[in-house]
């Protein structure tokens, strides 16, 4: 189903991707070790992410709260945002209207 959006879809999915990368042991997510994810190019990191960050994204629609390696990604329907936080930090907010 995904999240309530009214901003352009492609938009939210490069904001959204570039907030889960900077989740700097989110490769946790995907069951790998450092060293896997360490020698994984730098394109195919990307790649992860965007699949990730579109998984997210509608998942988030039926689960609000999904963590990623040590962090949460949240979605507010409130406010109409997805909050991307790491222990107490705000790490980043995508906007959805």
């Amino acid at each position: 189903m995904g999240v309530k959006h009214g901003r352009d879809y492609g938009e939210i999915l490069t904001d959204l991707t570039e907030a889960v990368g900077r989740i700097s042991d989110g490769y946790l997510f995907f069951e790998m070790d450092p060293e896997e994810w360490k020698e994984l190019p730098q394109e195919s990191k990307l790649e992860v992410w965007e699949a990730l960050a579109e998984d997210l994204f509608f998942a988030l629609g039926n689960e609000p709260m999904i963590e990623v390696g040590s962090g949460v990604i949240i979605y507010d329907k409130d406010t109409h945002r997805i909050n991307i936080l790491v222990g107490e930090e705000d790490l980043a907010s995508v906007v959805l209207i």
